[in-house]
C-alpha cells in the first residue's frame, strides 16, 4: 500500500491549555506513532489562529517551526483571520502571504472564522490567496455558537466565491460541507453525520462537477462518513472526482487513534485491493493530489 499524505492535521510543539474533556493536540512524537500505525508518511500542519472554538491556539510560527524541526512528518499551511491586521477589506494580505510562502507555507487554512463566505473581509483574503497562488482549506459553520465560514443549506455562498475566484483552489471540509454529498440533506442533517444511502442530487458532487477549482478534504468524521456511509456510492465518487479529493485525518488528539474517522485509511486500502476503485484513483487521492500542491 502507498504511504499516504494527510492534508489535515493539528499538532503542538508542547502541551498547553487543555480542553474541558482533558484533551490537547498531538505532539510530533505522538503523531509520528499514529502515522506509522496508519501508513501515513507526512501531514499538513494547519494553524487555527481565529478565536472561534479554540482552547490552544496553533500559530503560523509554530507551524513553520514544526515543519523545520520534523520535516519527515510535517508540511505546513499558514493561516489568516480576515479580521486581522487592519481589520478592513483593504488589508494587503499579499505582503504577509508572500513571506509565509517564502518560508515554505503551501496553502492557507484551516479557515475557521465565523464570518460569511462573502463578507468583504473574507473576499479580500481570497483575492490575495488567489494572487499569491496559495490554496485555501476552509471549515463551514453556522452563524453563532459555531466556528467556520458561514453558509446556508445548498451552499449558495460557496458557489458564489467559487465563481468569483476561478484561479483559487478551495478545499472543502466539515459536516456542513460533506453532509451535502447527498440530495436529501436538510437543516437537521447538515450539522451531523447522516447515515444510509446517498441520494443523487447532492450539492457537493454538483459543485465539484461545475467548478474545477473546488476540492474535497476527506478528513474527520465528516469526510470519512460521507465516503463510507454508502460504500458503492463512495467508490464511484472517488473514481469520478479522483483529481479533486485529498486523503486526510484531522487528528486533534492522541486519543483519536481509536476514532471512526481514522478508518478511512483502511477503507481506501481495501477498496483498491478488491478493485472497487482503480489504482490510479487510489494513488491520486492518497498521495499524488496532495504532492501536486505541496512539492511544486
Amino acid at each position: 500500500m502507498l504511504k499516504k499524505i494527510d492534508i489535515h492535521v493539528h499538532s503542538v510543539l508542547e502541551k498547553g491549555t487543555l480542553r474541558p474533556d482533558g484533551g490537547d493536540f498531538t505532539t510530533p512524537d505522538e503523531l509520528r506513532a499514529m502515522y506509522d500505525t496508519l501508513g501515513i508518511e507526512k501531514g499538513v500542519q494547519l494553524p487555527t489562529i481565529s478565536p472561534e472554538g479554540q482552547y490552544h491556539t496553533l500559530t503560523n510560527e509554530d507551524a513553520r517551526k514544526l515543519a523545520a524541526l520534523y520535516p519527515e512528518t510535517y508540511y505546513w499551511f499558514c493561516n489568516i483571520d480576515p479580521r486581522g491586521a487592519s481589520n478592513s477589506p483593504d488589508m494587503d494580505w499579499s505582503y504577509v502571504l508572500e513571506q509565509y510562502k517564502a518560508w515554505g507555507a503551501r496553502g492557507v487554512g484551516e479557515m475557521v472564522a465565523n464570518m460569511y463566505f462573502d463578507d468583504p473581509m473574507v473576499l479580500n483574503v481570497f483575492k490575495h490567496c488567489e494572487k499569491c497562488e496559495l490554496p485555501v482549506l476552509f471549515h463551514i459553520g453556522q452563524k453563532g455558537n459555531d466556528y467556520g465560514l458561514i453558509d446556508e443549506l445548498g451552499l449558495p455562498r460557496l458557489e458564489k466565491v467559487l465563481g468569483m475566484f476561478p484561479k483559487l483552489t478551495f478545499i472543502g471540509h466539515s459536516q456542513k460541507f460533506w453532509a451535502e454529498i447527498s440530495g436529501d440533506c436538510t437543516e437537521e442533517l447538515r450539522g451531523g453525520y447522516p447515515t444510509g444511502r446517498v441520494i443523487p442530487g447532492g450539492r457537493v458532487p454538483e459543485l465539484l462537477r461545475k467548478y474545477p477549482n473546488l476540492r474535497g478534504d476527506m478528513s474527520a468524521g465528516s469526510g470519512c462518513n460521507a465516503i463510507m456511509r454508502d460504500p458503492a456510492f463512495g467508490y464511484a465518487f472517488i473514481e469520478e472526482f479522483q483529481n479533486q479529493l485529498f486523503f486526510g485525518t484531522d487528528i486533534c488528539d492522541p486519543r483519536d487513534i481509536t476514532s471512526f474517522m481514522l478508518r478511512l485509511s483502511h477503507f481506501l486500502d481495501e477498496a483498491v485491493e478488491k478493485r472497487y476503485i482503480s489504482e490510479t484513483a487510489y494513488a491520486k487521492v492518497c498521495r499524488m493530489n496532495a504532492l501536486a500542491i505541496l512539492e511544486k
